[in-house]
């Protein structure tokens, strides 16, 4: 059979619709293939031919398969369902997620790695009745590059004797997830910190220079008035101060870009998780955790409550984390609501950085924004030592479950709710120490009675 056929329409070349369906799948894109996953890539595709069929829109997409994008071609859509997702056997998912991983990219997470293209009239998110599914109209969301933030490395830090203590949170306000509320943005424009063009713009000692300082202050900080009357001489000669250089430090991705831990009240149990996957989902099943799931189910406590087994029963499918394009984002999966404490999220809504989000079932949010925390970095390191050491915060997220914390609930810290765990997100962190690092260290050792 000549491939000239595939382009033109079942009804104009008399090709059944078993062909059709063998020539898409012929062009499917997958890893190792599970068990199971050859019959289910065939499901899919048997439903997508099904609804194309009463639609149309079957030559637009084998035209857009088998020229790899090459070929413009228009919108293919289905209708959009009540929650969005596409049942195919067992399983469900968002309908562009399931057909652009089948015929694009196999290794796709989830819907937060796509973004339309510009010309699509039926995106995902338009939220139209129907959806396009055309995986060349889509394209994977890349991880911003963040500049390097620039610390002075000849100057005096204003460095406390020992590390400062982290700042306590004050009673959390409590907001609910915004649905239409955008969030705050944060400037395009660098702040000081940031140096714009590549690090080889630097001096040959790694330094450029600063401007110099005002010429109207004395040795002793006093202002002189340019109509002062004064004997030459009585005034010593200023020295103009040695230029600042700086040092660019880089942000690095860590091979495990999280660790949780799972806390019941106060009492950490288990061992810790590391993420290397950029999708992980955290449950209250009994299976043994893998590379991309975490199962509290399987843990013990000796001093776990009534209270506390109860609420572990309600966590079930738990909590889903994406981290993709320098952003993670946290989705409900449970039946009940998952609390988010978040600074660096609460900045980008303007609350108070002790703020505890409500996450209603079904709904997602993003919790951390790495291109944000750049310009809180680079911003700080302006400030001192302490300025920077604060936001160790800004690093760290807390999610309870079923059970939320805060000024409208009768538990008011996190350590007074049955289930929740602590994300440390490593690539900040690591990012905080070599900044820290290169700014020096505490000058007094810490003793026990300090």
């Amino acid at each position: 059979m000549s491939m000239m056929t595939s382009f033109l329409p079942a009804s104009l070349s008399g090709l059944s619709q078993a062909p059709i369906i063998k020539r898409l799948l012929s062009y499917k894109r997958m890893l190792e293939e599970e068990e199971g996953e050859e019959k289910w890539s065939e499901k899919a595709v048997k439903s997508l031919v099904k609804k194309l069929k009463k639609t149309g829109g079957l030559q637009e997409l084998e035209k857009a398969i088998t020229s790899n994008g090459a070929t413009p071609t228009a919108c293919v859509t289905i209708p959009r369902s009540l929650d969005g997702r596409l049942q195919v056997s067992h399983r469900k998912g968002l309908p562009h997620v399931i057909y652009c991983r089948l015929w694009r990219w196999p290794d796709l997470q989830n819907h937060h790695e796509l973004k339309a293209i510009d010309s699509c009239q039926f995106a995902f998110n338009l939220k139209r009745d129907d959806v396009c599914i055309n995986p060349y109209h889509y394209v994977r969301v890349e991880t911003p590059v963040l500049p390097p933030v620039l610390v002075p490395t000849n100057i005096q830090h204003d460095m406390p004797p020992v590390l400062p203590p982290l700042s306590e949170d004050s009673l959390p306000d409590n907001v609910i997830l915004p649905s239409n509320e955008p969030p705050q943005v944060f400037p395009e424009t660098p702040p000081p910190a940031y140096h714009p063009g590549p690090v080889d713009d630097f001096s040959s000692n790694g330094g450029i220079d600063s401007p110099p300082g005002p010429s109207n202050i004395s040795s002793v900080g006093s202002p002189i008035s340019p109509t002062s009357c004064v004997s030459p001489g009585s005034v010593p000669p200023m020295s103009e101060p040695p230029p600042i250089e700086y040092q660019a430090v880089t942000y690095c991705e860590p091979a495990y870009w999280c660790s949780v831990r799972y806390y019941e009240m106060k009492n950490r149990v288990g061992e810790g998780f590391s993420a290397s996957k950029p999708s992980l989902t955290i449950d209250g099943f009994t299976d043994p955790s893998s590379s991309d799931r975490f199962c509290l189910g399987l843990l013990s406590n000796i001093h776990r409550d009534p209270v506390i087994e109860q609420t572990r029963r309600h966590i079930v499918r738990g909590v889903r984390l994406f981290y993709v394009g320098g952003e993670v984002w946290a989705e409900c999966l449970s039946e009940s609501s998952i609390f988010v404490q978040s600074p660096n999220s609460n900045m980008r809504y303007g609350w108070h950085p002790a703020t505890v989000c409500k996450i209603p079932p079904g709904c997602h949010m993003c919790v951390f924004n790495n291109r944000d925390f750049a310009n809180q970095l680079a911003q700080s390191v302006n400030q001192g030592f302490e300025a920077v050491y604060q936001l160790t915060r800004m690093c760290t997220i807390r999610i309870s479950f079923v059970k939320g914390w805060g000024v409208e609930y009768r538990r008011q810290t996190v350590t007074a709710t049955p289930c929740w765990i602590e994300i440390h997100l490593n690539g900040p962190l690591q990012w905080l120490d070599k900044v820290l690092t290169q700014m020096g260290s505490p000058v007094a050792p810490v003793h026990s009675d300090s």
